[in-house]
Protein backbone atom coordinates (compact mmCIF):
# COMPACT_ATOMS: atom_id res chain seq x y z
CA UNK A 1 0.00 0.00 0.00
CA UNK A 2 1.58 3.36 -0.79
CA UNK A 3 0.51 5.51 2.23
CA UNK A 4 1.95 9.14 2.69
CA UNK A 5 2.65 8.46 5.88
CA UNK A 6 4.64 6.21 5.46
CA UNK A 7 7.54 8.75 4.58
CA UNK A 8 7.29 10.48 8.24
CA UNK A 9 7.96 6.63 10.16
CA UNK A 10 10.53 5.15 7.76
CA UNK A 11 13.21 4.56 9.60
CA UNK A 12 12.45 5.45 13.04
CA UNK A 13 12.68 3.36 16.01
CA UNK A 14 8.99 3.87 17.07
CA UNK A 15 7.30 3.34 20.72
CA UNK A 16 3.41 2.86 20.52
CA UNK A 17 2.30 4.65 24.09
CA UNK A 18 -1.08 3.14 25.27
CA UNK A 19 -1.99 -0.26 23.77
CA UNK A 20 -6.17 -0.09 24.16
CA UNK A 21 -8.35 0.35 21.20
CA UNK A 22 -6.19 2.89 19.08
CA UNK A 23 -2.91 1.37 19.92
CA UNK A 24 -4.00 -1.91 18.64
CA UNK A 25 -4.84 -0.07 15.69
CA UNK A 26 -1.40 1.71 15.44
CA UNK A 27 0.33 -1.71 15.27
CA UNK A 28 -2.05 -3.25 12.72
CA UNK A 29 -1.65 -0.21 10.29
CA UNK A 30 1.96 0.06 10.63
CA UNK A 31 2.89 -3.92 10.31
CA UNK A 32 0.51 -4.72 7.72
CA UNK A 33 -0.20 -1.73 5.70
CA UNK A 34 3.04 0.46 6.00
CA UNK A 35 5.48 -3.21 6.72
CA UNK A 36 7.26 -1.08 9.68
CA UNK A 37 7.30 -2.33 12.78
CA UNK A 38 7.29 -0.79 16.18
CA UNK A 39 10.04 -1.32 18.27
CA UNK A 40 7.92 -1.30 21.50
CA UNK A 41 4.81 -0.83 22.95
CA UNK A 42 4.16 0.56 26.64
CA UNK A 43 1.34 0.57 28.66
CA UNK A 44 0.77 0.70 32.57
CA UNK A 45 -1.22 -2.31 32.55
CA UNK A 46 -0.50 -6.00 31.24
CA UNK A 47 -0.99 -7.16 28.05
CA UNK A 48 -3.44 -9.83 27.76
CA UNK A 49 -2.67 -13.33 26.42
CA UNK A 50 -4.95 -12.67 23.78
CA UNK A 51 -3.83 -10.04 22.81
CA UNK A 52 0.35 -11.14 23.00
CA UNK A 53 -0.40 -13.67 20.47
CA UNK A 54 -0.77 -10.87 17.96
CA UNK A 55 2.42 -8.93 18.48
CA UNK A 56 5.38 -9.68 16.75
CA UNK A 57 8.41 -11.51 18.97
CA UNK A 58 10.66 -9.11 18.35
CA UNK A 59 8.45 -5.89 19.29
CA UNK A 60 9.82 -5.10 23.10
CA UNK A 61 6.67 -4.76 25.49
CA UNK A 62 7.04 -2.11 28.57
CA UNK A 63 4.14 -2.39 31.30
CA UNK A 64 3.93 -1.26 34.46
CA UNK A 65 4.12 2.26 36.85
CA UNK A 66 7.18 3.36 35.09
CA UNK A 67 6.10 2.75 31.44
CA UNK A 68 6.04 6.58 30.52
CA UNK A 69 9.77 6.77 30.96
CA UNK A 70 10.58 4.37 28.11
CA UNK A 71 9.67 7.63 25.99
CA UNK A 72 13.14 8.71 25.91
CA UNK A 73 14.30 5.67 24.72
CA UNK A 74 12.77 5.74 21.25
CA UNK A 75 12.83 8.35 18.26
CA UNK A 76 8.96 8.52 17.81
CA UNK A 77 6.18 7.65 20.15
CA UNK A 78 2.74 7.36 18.64
CA UNK A 79 0.46 8.07 21.88
CA UNK A 80 -2.70 6.89 22.30
CA UNK A 81 -5.67 10.06 23.56
CA UNK A 82 -6.02 8.86 26.88
CA UNK A 83 -2.72 8.96 28.03
CA UNK A 84 -2.20 12.59 29.67
CA UNK A 85 0.70 14.56 27.89
CA UNK A 86 1.04 16.46 30.85
CA UNK A 87 2.11 13.07 32.68
CA UNK A 88 5.32 13.33 30.25
CA UNK A 89 8.50 15.19 30.80
CA UNK A 90 8.71 18.44 28.33
CA UNK A 91 11.70 17.62 26.65
CA UNK A 92 9.86 14.94 25.14
CA UNK A 93 7.05 16.03 23.48
CA UNK A 94 9.11 16.64 20.53
CA UNK A 95 9.25 12.87 20.52
CA UNK A 96 5.72 12.78 20.61
CA UNK A 97 2.99 12.25 17.78
CA UNK A 98 -0.59 10.86 17.45
CA UNK A 99 -2.82 9.03 15.13
CA UNK A 100 -4.91 12.22 14.52
CA UNK A 101 -1.63 14.08 13.90
CA UNK A 102 -0.50 11.89 11.61
CA UNK A 103 -4.02 11.62 9.74
CA UNK A 104 -4.11 14.81 9.78
CA UNK A 105 -0.80 16.06 8.30
CA UNK A 106 -1.78 14.46 4.76
CA UNK A 107 -5.69 14.00 5.01
CA UNK A 108 -6.68 17.10 6.46
CA UNK A 109 -8.02 18.92 3.07
CA UNK A 110 -10.66 15.92 2.86
CA UNK A 111 -11.85 16.13 6.15
CA UNK A 112 -14.75 17.64 8.49
CA UNK A 113 -13.64 17.62 12.09
CA UNK A 114 -16.01 17.79 14.80
CA UNK A 115 -15.52 18.80 18.60
CA UNK A 116 -16.98 20.28 21.34
CA UNK A 117 -17.76 18.77 25.09
CA UNK A 118 -21.15 17.74 23.82
CA UNK A 119 -22.81 17.09 20.88
CA UNK A 120 -19.84 15.96 18.74
CA UNK A 121 -21.19 12.36 18.23
CA UNK A 122 -24.41 13.61 17.06
CA UNK A 123 -23.18 16.07 14.65
CA UNK A 124 -20.88 13.83 13.43
CA UNK A 125 -23.38 10.96 12.65
CA UNK A 126 -25.99 12.90 11.14
CA UNK A 127 -23.11 14.75 8.79
CA UNK A 128 -21.89 11.21 7.66
CA UNK A 129 -25.68 10.18 7.26
CA UNK A 130 -26.60 13.57 5.47
CA UNK A 131 -23.37 13.16 3.11
CA UNK A 132 -24.22 9.19 2.17
CA UNK A 133 -27.68 10.13 1.21
CA UNK A 134 -26.69 13.08 -0.73
CA UNK A 135 -24.30 10.64 -2.86
CA UNK A 136 -21.14 11.43 -1.37
CA UNK A 137 -18.65 9.05 -0.39
CA UNK A 138 -18.25 9.89 3.53
CA UNK A 139 -16.16 8.05 6.07
CA UNK A 140 -16.87 8.37 9.47
CA UNK A 141 -13.69 8.10 11.86
CA UNK A 142 -11.92 9.58 15.46
CA UNK A 143 -13.78 9.60 18.84
CA UNK A 144 -16.72 7.71 17.51
CA UNK A 145 -14.78 4.56 18.06
CA UNK A 146 -13.20 4.43 14.66
CA UNK A 147 -9.38 5.19 14.74
CA UNK A 148 -8.29 6.81 12.40
CA UNK A 149 -5.65 4.34 10.87
CA UNK A 150 -8.60 1.67 10.21
CA UNK A 151 -10.28 3.90 7.61
CA UNK A 152 -7.02 5.12 5.69
CA UNK A 153 -7.41 1.99 3.05
CA UNK A 154 -10.89 2.62 2.61
CA UNK A 155 -9.99 6.99 1.58
CA UNK A 156 -10.41 7.73 -2.57
CA UNK A 157 -9.98 11.15 -3.95
CA UNK A 158 -13.30 12.08 -3.42
CA UNK A 159 -13.56 10.93 0.16
CA UNK A 160 -14.85 13.12 2.78
CA UNK A 161 -13.38 12.06 6.27
CA UNK A 162 -16.24 13.16 9.03
CA UNK A 163 -13.51 13.10 11.58
CA UNK A 164 -15.47 13.39 15.73
CA UNK A 165 -12.21 14.68 17.46
CA UNK A 166 -12.26 14.64 21.13
CA UNK A 167 -9.88 17.14 22.84
CA UNK A 168 -7.53 14.09 23.89
CA UNK A 169 -7.34 13.12 20.29
CA UNK A 170 -6.34 17.31 19.41
CA UNK A 171 -4.23 17.53 22.42
CA UNK A 172 -1.14 16.61 19.69
CA UNK A 173 -2.69 18.07 16.87
CA UNK A 174 -0.39 20.57 14.30
CA UNK A 175 -2.68 20.68 11.69
CA UNK A 176 -6.63 21.02 11.47
CA UNK A 177 -9.49 19.71 9.46
CA UNK A 178 -10.11 21.89 6.42
CA UNK A 179 -14.10 22.15 7.68
CA UNK A 180 -14.05 22.20 11.57
CA UNK A 181 -17.16 22.77 13.87
CA UNK A 182 -16.50 23.83 17.59
CA UNK A 183 -19.94 23.09 19.09
CA UNK A 184 -19.17 24.07 22.96
CA UNK A 185 -16.78 24.04 25.56
CA UNK A 186 -18.00 22.96 29.04
CA UNK A 187 -15.95 21.57 32.39
CA UNK A 188 -15.08 18.10 31.59
CA UNK A 189 -11.80 15.76 31.29
CA UNK A 190 -9.94 18.17 34.39
CA UNK A 191 -8.44 14.69 35.37
CA UNK A 192 -7.10 14.40 32.10
CA UNK A 193 -5.77 18.05 31.65
CA UNK A 194 -5.32 19.41 34.98
CA UNK A 195 -6.97 22.80 34.15
CA UNK A 196 -9.93 24.26 31.99
CA UNK A 197 -7.65 26.51 30.76
CA UNK A 198 -5.54 23.28 28.87
CA UNK A 199 -8.71 21.50 28.01
CA UNK A 200 -9.91 24.42 26.42
CA UNK A 201 -6.19 25.17 24.58
CA UNK A 202 -6.97 21.58 22.95
CA UNK A 203 -10.22 21.79 21.67
CA UNK A 204 -9.32 24.99 20.12
CA UNK A 205 -6.74 23.22 18.18
CA UNK A 206 -9.47 22.21 15.31
CA UNK A 207 -9.33 25.85 14.26
CA UNK A 208 -5.77 27.05 15.59
CA UNK A 209 -3.72 25.38 12.94
CA UNK A 210 -6.08 25.96 9.80
CA UNK A 211 -5.22 27.07 6.26
CA UNK A 212 -6.43 30.82 5.04
CA UNK A 213 -8.43 28.51 1.94
CA UNK A 214 -10.41 26.40 5.50
CA UNK A 215 -13.58 27.01 6.95
CA UNK A 216 -14.96 26.70 10.70
CA UNK A 217 -18.25 27.14 12.37
CA UNK A 218 -18.08 27.96 15.75
CA UNK A 219 -20.43 28.74 18.73
CA UNK A 220 -20.67 32.65 18.82
CA UNK A 221 -19.34 32.14 23.04
CA UNK A 222 -15.50 31.08 21.44
CA UNK A 223 -15.52 33.31 18.26
CA UNK A 224 -12.99 35.37 20.72
CA UNK A 225 -11.17 32.69 21.04
CA UNK A 226 -10.74 31.55 18.15
CA UNK A 227 -9.58 35.41 16.10
CA UNK A 228 -6.26 34.43 15.70
CA UNK A 229 -7.38 31.91 13.15
CA UNK A 230 -6.72 32.72 9.28
CA UNK A 231 -9.18 30.71 8.04
CA UNK A 232 -12.84 31.64 7.32
CA UNK A 233 -15.08 31.78 10.41
CA UNK A 234 -18.66 31.75 10.88
CA UNK A 235 -20.59 31.91 13.89
CA UNK A 236 -22.96 29.01 14.42
CA UNK A 237 -26.44 30.17 14.25
CA UNK A 238 -29.98 29.05 14.06
CA UNK A 239 -31.35 29.74 10.74
CA UNK A 240 -33.23 26.52 10.06
CA UNK A 241 -35.84 25.23 13.06
CA UNK A 242 -37.17 22.12 11.85
CA UNK A 243 -40.91 21.15 12.36
CA UNK A 244 -41.62 18.00 15.02
CA UNK A 245 -42.19 16.31 11.95
CA UNK A 246 -39.01 16.94 10.16
CA UNK A 247 -37.28 16.40 13.91
CA UNK A 248 -35.62 13.17 14.73
CA UNK A 249 -33.98 14.67 17.36
CA UNK A 250 -35.02 15.82 20.73
CA UNK A 251 -34.61 19.06 22.69
CA UNK A 252 -32.97 22.67 21.93
CA UNK A 253 -29.73 21.70 22.15
CA UNK A 254 -30.03 19.36 19.31
CA UNK A 255 -31.01 22.46 16.74
CA UNK A 256 -27.30 23.62 17.27
CA UNK A 257 -26.03 20.14 16.44
CA UNK A 258 -28.99 20.08 13.16
CA UNK A 259 -27.44 23.90 12.40
CA UNK A 260 -24.06 22.46 12.66
CA UNK A 261 -24.35 20.09 10.45
CA UNK A 262 -25.72 21.97 7.57
CA UNK A 263 -23.34 24.92 7.99
CA UNK A 264 -20.43 22.48 7.61
CA UNK A 265 -22.19 20.82 4.36
CA UNK A 266 -23.28 23.86 3.23
CA UNK A 267 -19.20 24.67 2.94
CA UNK A 268 -18.29 21.50 1.50
CA UNK A 269 -21.19 22.49 -1.47
CA UNK A 270 -24.29 20.64 -0.51
CA UNK A 271 -27.40 23.27 -0.38
CA UNK A 272 -29.23 23.02 2.37
CA UNK A 273 -32.45 22.65 0.80
CA UNK A 274 -31.86 19.10 -0.07
CA UNK A 275 -30.56 18.24 3.26
CA UNK A 276 -33.93 19.20 5.13
CA UNK A 277 -35.72 16.85 3.17
CA UNK A 278 -33.15 14.30 4.45
CA UNK A 279 -33.12 15.04 7.85
CA UNK A 280 -36.23 13.19 9.37
CA UNK A 281 -34.56 10.05 7.99
CA UNK A 282 -31.68 10.46 10.86
CA UNK A 283 -31.73 7.64 13.63
CA UNK A 284 -30.69 8.71 16.89
CA UNK A 285 -27.72 7.58 18.68
CA UNK A 286 -28.16 5.25 21.53
CA UNK A 287 -27.33 6.90 25.14
CA UNK A 288 -28.30 10.29 23.90
CA UNK A 289 -32.15 10.86 24.85
CA UNK A 290 -33.17 7.42 24.19
CA UNK A 291 -36.28 6.99 24.81
CA UNK A 292 -36.99 3.05 26.07
CA UNK A 293 -40.67 3.21 25.85
CA UNK A 294 -43.10 2.39 28.67
CA UNK A 295 -42.64 -0.55 30.94
CA UNK A 296 -45.81 -0.94 33.41
CA UNK A 297 -47.03 2.33 32.35
CA UNK A 298 -43.82 4.36 33.44
CA UNK A 299 -41.84 6.37 30.65
CA UNK A 300 -37.86 5.23 31.09
CA UNK A 301 -35.58 7.55 28.95
CA UNK A 302 -31.64 6.76 28.84
CA UNK A 303 -29.32 9.84 28.55
CA UNK A 304 -26.27 8.21 29.82
CA UNK A 305 -24.31 10.17 27.59
CA UNK A 306 -24.57 12.88 29.92
CA UNK A 307 -21.59 13.79 31.74
CA UNK A 308 -21.44 17.12 32.32
CA UNK A 309 -24.57 19.27 34.23
CA UNK A 310 -25.30 21.51 31.33
CA UNK A 311 -25.95 18.06 29.28
CA UNK A 312 -28.13 17.06 32.23
CA UNK A 313 -29.90 20.28 31.94
CA UNK A 314 -30.69 20.01 28.51
CA UNK A 315 -32.39 16.81 28.95
CA UNK A 316 -34.44 18.05 31.82
CA UNK A 317 -35.45 20.82 29.69
CA UNK A 318 -36.09 18.46 26.79
CA UNK A 319 -38.27 16.06 28.29
CA UNK A 320 -40.15 18.41 30.03
CA UNK A 321 -42.06 16.08 32.62
CA UNK A 322 -39.50 14.49 35.19
CA UNK A 323 -40.70 12.52 37.78
CA UNK A 324 -37.17 10.21 38.86
CA UNK A 325 -33.74 11.78 37.52
CA UNK A 326 -30.83 9.64 38.36
CA UNK A 327 -27.86 11.66 39.00
CA UNK A 328 -24.01 10.92 39.86
CA UNK A 329 -21.05 8.83 39.26
CA UNK A 330 -17.62 9.61 39.13
CA UNK A 331 -16.53 12.90 40.53
CA UNK A 332 -14.13 15.26 38.02
CA UNK A 333 -14.49 17.85 40.17
CA UNK A 334 -16.54 20.22 37.85
CA UNK A 335 -19.04 22.53 38.99
CA UNK A 336 -22.37 21.37 40.48
CA UNK A 337 -24.12 24.88 41.72
CA UNK A 338 -26.18 25.88 38.78
CA UNK A 339 -27.34 21.90 38.01
CA UNK A 340 -28.30 21.90 41.94
CA UNK A 341 -30.14 25.34 41.78
CA UNK A 342 -32.34 24.48 39.00
CA UNK A 343 -32.78 21.03 40.42
CA UNK A 344 -34.56 22.50 43.46
CA UNK A 345 -36.22 25.20 42.01
CA UNK A 346 -38.19 22.57 39.44
CA UNK A 347 -39.26 20.57 42.23
CA UNK A 348 -38.56 17.20 40.60
CA UNK A 349 -40.54 14.36 42.56
CA UNK A 350 -37.17 12.12 43.40
CA UNK A 351 -33.92 12.42 43.24
CA UNK A 352 -31.77 9.92 43.57
CA UNK A 353 -27.91 9.92 42.96
CA UNK A 354 -24.67 7.46 43.04
CA UNK A 355 -20.91 8.05 43.60
CA UNK A 356 -19.10 11.26 44.82
CA UNK A 357 -20.60 13.38 42.66
CA UNK A 358 -23.87 12.41 43.04
CA UNK A 359 -23.12 12.98 47.20
CA UNK A 360 -21.48 16.49 45.67
CA UNK A 361 -24.67 17.36 43.87
CA UNK A 362 -27.22 16.11 46.87
CA UNK A 363 -25.31 17.81 49.25
CA UNK A 364 -26.39 21.27 47.16
CA UNK A 365 -30.08 20.49 47.20
CA UNK A 366 -32.25 21.98 50.46
CA UNK A 367 -32.89 18.66 52.24
CA UNK A 368 -36.50 19.78 53.31
CA UNK A 369 -38.69 20.63 49.80
CA UNK A 370 -41.75 19.74 50.20
CA UNK A 371 -43.05 16.75 48.00
CA UNK A 372 -39.48 15.92 47.46
CA UNK A 373 -36.89 12.86 48.08
CA UNK A 374 -33.29 11.82 47.56
CA UNK A 375 -31.68 8.82 47.76
CA UNK A 376 -28.45 7.14 47.37
CA UNK A 377 -28.32 4.25 45.62
CA UNK A 378 -25.61 2.14 45.42
CA UNK A 379 -26.31 0.10 42.25
CA UNK A 380 -28.82 0.07 39.27
CA UNK A 381 -30.78 -2.09 40.65
CA UNK A 382 -30.89 -0.55 44.12
CA UNK A 383 -32.38 2.45 41.82
CA UNK A 384 -35.31 0.48 39.86
CA UNK A 385 -36.26 -1.15 42.96
CA UNK A 386 -36.93 2.03 44.54
CA UNK A 387 -38.89 3.79 41.73
CA UNK A 388 -41.06 -0.08 41.33
CA UNK A 389 -41.72 0.58 45.06
CA UNK A 390 -42.57 5.16 44.56
CA UNK A 391 -43.99 5.11 40.57
CA UNK A 392 -47.35 5.69 39.18
CA UNK A 393 -48.77 5.25 35.83
CA UNK A 394 -47.82 8.43 33.44
CA UNK A 395 -44.50 8.80 35.72
CA UNK A 396 -40.97 9.40 33.56
CA UNK A 397 -37.56 8.07 34.69
CA UNK A 398 -34.68 10.41 33.37
CA UNK A 399 -30.99 8.47 33.37
CA UNK A 400 -29.10 11.97 32.63
CA UNK A 401 -26.23 11.63 35.44
CA UNK A 402 -24.14 15.13 34.68
CA UNK A 403 -20.68 12.65 35.88
CA UNK A 404 -18.69 10.12 34.15
CA UNK A 405 -19.02 6.16 34.89
CA UNK A 406 -15.63 4.94 35.67
CA UNK A 407 -16.43 4.44 39.16
CA UNK A 408 -18.98 1.37 38.89
CA UNK A 409 -18.96 0.87 34.89
CA UNK A 410 -16.71 0.68 31.66
CA UNK A 411 -18.15 3.16 30.10
CA UNK A 412 -21.28 5.32 29.74
CA UNK A 413 -22.40 2.98 26.80
CA UNK A 414 -22.44 0.14 29.68
CA UNK A 415 -24.20 2.34 31.55
CA UNK A 416 -26.68 2.59 29.71
CA UNK A 417 -26.97 -0.70 28.78
CA UNK A 418 -27.24 -1.32 32.54
CA UNK A 419 -29.77 0.81 32.61
CA UNK A 420 -31.98 -0.76 29.73
CA UNK A 421 -31.75 -4.14 31.17
CA UNK A 422 -33.36 -2.85 34.25
CA UNK A 423 -36.46 -0.87 32.27
CA UNK A 424 -36.74 -4.66 29.89
CA UNK A 425 -37.69 -6.29 33.86
CA UNK A 426 -39.26 -3.17 35.40
CA UNK A 427 -42.72 -3.56 37.29
CA UNK A 428 -44.19 -1.60 39.26
CA UNK A 429 -45.32 -2.60 43.11
CA UNK A 430 -48.47 -1.87 43.51
CA UNK A 431 -50.05 -1.44 47.27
Amino acid sequence: MNCPISEKLRHQRILILGFGKEGQSTLRFLHEHLQIKPAAIADQNPVSPALLNQIPTDIQIHTGENYLSFVQDYDLTIKAPGIPLRLIPNQFHYKITSQTNLFLSKYAHQTIGITGTKGKSTTSSLIHFLLLESGRDSILAGNIGIPAFDIIPLIREDSVVVYEMSANQLEMAAYSPHIAILLNIYEEHLDHFGSFEAYCQAKLKIVAMQNPHDFAIVHPDWIGACAHSVSTIQALELSFIPSVNENPLLGDHNLININAAFMALAAAGISTGKLKHLLPGFKPLPHRLEHCGRADEVIFINDSIATIPEACLSAIQAVGKVDFLLLGGFDRGIQYDKLAKVISDLHIPHILFTGEAGKRIAGMIPKELPGQKLLQYKSMQQAFEYIAQHSIPGDVCLLSPAAASYDQYRNFEHRGDVFKENVASFKRKTP
